[in-house]
């Protein structure tokens, strides 16, 4: 799941919800800083563990939404002998947890972050403390808008008043964060027998929004899934679906005479990543004649050893995740990737193990309430 899921939600419904945004991690997490899940009367929209914390964020959001104010809550499952849970999680990490009521101007800035969502552009929610009050702020959530993180911080902490900042350990528990939420990447599919019928779901299931074009009408393979279709000649193939540099492009049409044309065209538009299926002699084949950028990748998907439709599926859509999180240092296992979150707030002494403390707590520099998770 995505998070622009969770905005679209609070834009098609007008009912209470809560935001949990995990917005500081230590040691072992199983979704890295910035992710975020909504509860809401009924269910929820995405995960923070794979089933630790979420039972217990569920008993406390009554009092949140009652509240009307953001809530911080950590857990420190670090030692493996706390049985605070009741039972052994066995998650190994400490993480922090903070619960928003999505009501009065949080609701307000999500439902105008849906509207940049929906023009394809990425927006970054910051939350200050300015006095007493929690405030939010958008901005562009473009790549190059995080060299301004430092101008955010110095302004979001000249709002808070000196005599709460001088606290001990008040900084530490002051929520000056962001998380960036970003439209789905869009995915297209050139063609789509029965090979790409995997392939279209695991990609819509791995946070894509699938495409499928075609020239051909009633050509997709059945069960193929797409939250759109296009069709048209190959050779308009770029322009009509308006192909950019954030797109990610898949030949499957297995006619090379198409593939060819529909190639030519998505070149020059020169989207992130172009895929084609097939053998190397058919890929040299399709490619004769043509410049091939760093964002070709043919044949397509991590050497894995796949077989089949399904095991080639999941090398394909492996690979893109691989390019979507791509940075200058390459990813090592158990290495934090943070591209969705900023954390703008300085460094300080810790709260206690399975602290809970109120926005208004912490600007005073201490909880009025103490407890361990449970």
């Amino acid at each position: 799941m995505n998070d622009d899921e969770i905005v679209r939600y609070i834009q098609m419904h007008d009912a209470p919800a809560v935001l949990a945004s995990l917005v500081a991690t230590e040691g072992h997490s199983y979704r890295k800083r910035g992710a975020a899940m909504l509860f809401f009367e009924g269910g929820a929209l995405g995960s923070l563990s794979p089933g630790c914390l979420e039972s217990d964020l569920a008993l406390r959001l009554p009092e949140v939404w009652a509240s009307g104010a953001p809530e911080r809550v950590e857990y420190d499952m670090r030692t493996p002998d706390d049985f605070a849970w009741g039972e052994a999680v066995g998650c190994g990490g400490k993480l922090t947890v903070m619960l928003e009521p999505v009501k009065g101007e949080l609701r307000k800035v999500l439902l105008e972050a849906a509207e940049w969502l929906g023009n394809g552009d990425a927006v970054m929610l910051e939350r200050s403390v300015s006095g007493w009050r929690y405030e939010y702020r958008l901005t562009s959530g473009a790549p190059e808008a995080a060299a301004a993180a430092g101008v955010v911080r110095a302004a979001t902490a000249a709002m808070v008043p000196p005599e709460t900042e001088e606290v001990p350990g008040a900084d530490a528990v002051l929520p000056v964060f962001a998380t960036r939420f970003a439209p789905k990447p869009r995915l297209i599919l050139f063609g789509g027998g029965l090979d790409a019928v995997p392939i279209a779901e695991l990609a819509a299931r791995s946070g894509f929004r699938v495409v499928w074009n075609d020239w051909r009408e009633g050509a997709a393979a059945e069960g193929i899934y797409a939250a759109e279709r296009v069709i048209c000649h190959p050779n308009e193939a770029a322009a009509k679906l308006a192909i950019g540099g954030g797109d990610y492009v898949l030949v499957c049409s297995h006619q090379t005479q198409r593939d060819r044309q529909f190639l030519k065209g998505a070149l020059a538009a020169a989207p992130r990543y172009i895929g084609i299926v097939g053998s190397r002699a058919r890929i040299a084949l399709l490619l004769e004649g043509m410049e091939t950028p760093a964002s070709v990748h043919a044949p397509v998907g991590l050497a894995i050893g796949a077989e089949g439709p399904e095991e080639i599926a999941v090398s394909i859509i492996a690979e893109m995740i691989q390019e979507r999180r791509k940075r200058a240092k390459p990813l090592v296992k158990g290495e934090e990737c943070d591209e969705n979150s900023r954390d703008l707030s300085g460094g300080g002494p810790e709260p206690s193990h399975g602290r809970i403390q109120s926005i208004a707590d912490a600007a005073r520099g201490g909880a009025a309430r103490k407890r361990r998770a449970q």
